[in-house]
């Protein structure tokens, strides 16, 4: 299961009834990189295919690749307001490590040893 929160919901809504696109929705998935071994990708995307899982958070169709649900069942979206800015924050209770900037993580396999990208 993935949580969104209320603010980050609002803000996806926003973005995606900016797109001029049908059907939009937020996809979630996890490549392999960034300094901690994996990082995880957010986006809008309209194209769908089978290996795909659908969700309704919150009124909000959100698309995951059926193999990164392992690295991202429980995690937490959070968007947060600072002065001029913000952002998109992202909490995996499956991650072993992250770095500093929360957008890489490291995860142990079954085994329970450090898993790394390929």
């Amino acid at each position: 299961m993935i949580e969104i929160s209320e603010s980050a919901i609002e803000r996806i809504k926003d973005m995606l009834a900016e797109q001029e696109i049908p059907d939009m929705f937020l996809r979630l998935a996890v490549k392999p990189g960034g300094c901690s071994g994996f990082s995880y990708s957010m986006g809008l995307d309209d194209e769908e295919s089978e290996a795909d899982v659908f969700m309704d958070i919150k009124g909000v169709k959100v698309v995951v690749e059926k193999e990164d649900l392992r690295y991202l069942n429980g995690l937490e979206i959070d968007f947060q307001e600072s002065g001029m800015s913000g952002g998109f924050t992202i909490h995996n209770p499956n991650a072993t490590a992250t770095c500093g900037c929360g957008q890489s993580f490291r995860m142990r396999d079954e085994e329970g040893k450090p898993e790394l990208c390929d």
